[in-house]
């Protein structure tokens, strides 16, 4: 059902400074900054030959990772996304074998449909699933 790793996400204190790093330091191509006020967070990607790692800032107090930035100020790995070909098929499975999801999916940063996995029934591990 699952394919590949499409992303790791980091959450960061400082957007333009993690931007910074991946391009400077590191000599990544990294996406212009993207405000996604219905997801509480900008993002930008940082391109990988197998894989991208998103970077996300809380886009105010409200944010849904502002709580995770609070308990973990200097940021860190907040969730994992893997690609399903069928996002109804996906979620139908994952329910069946008793995995809550975290609300219903909607269209996430690439415009694709995209939900969370609870944590709990995911051996500690946010998960996101991306329909390609």
């Amino acid at each position: 059902m699952i394919g590949h790793l499409n992303h790791i996400a980091i959450v960061v204190p400082d957007l333009d400074a993690a931007i910074t790093l991946y391009r400077t330091a590191m000599g990544a191509s990294v996406s212009e900054p993207l405000p996604m006020p219905e997801h509480g967070v900008t993002v930008a990607f940082v391109s990988l030959p197998n894989t991208k790692i998103e970077l996300m800032e809380p886009l105010g107090n409200d944010s849904p990772v502002a709580g995770y930035l609070a308990r973990n100020p200097a940021g860190g790995i907040h969730h994992i996304c893997l690609e399903v070909p069928d996002m109804d098929q996906a979620t139908e499975a994952v329910t069946a074998a008793g995995i809550r999801t975290l609300g219903e999916p909607r269209t996430g940063a690439h415009e694709k449909p995209v939900v969370f996995l609870h944590p709990k029934d995911c051996v500690g591990t946010l998960i996101e699933f991306e329909e390609i």
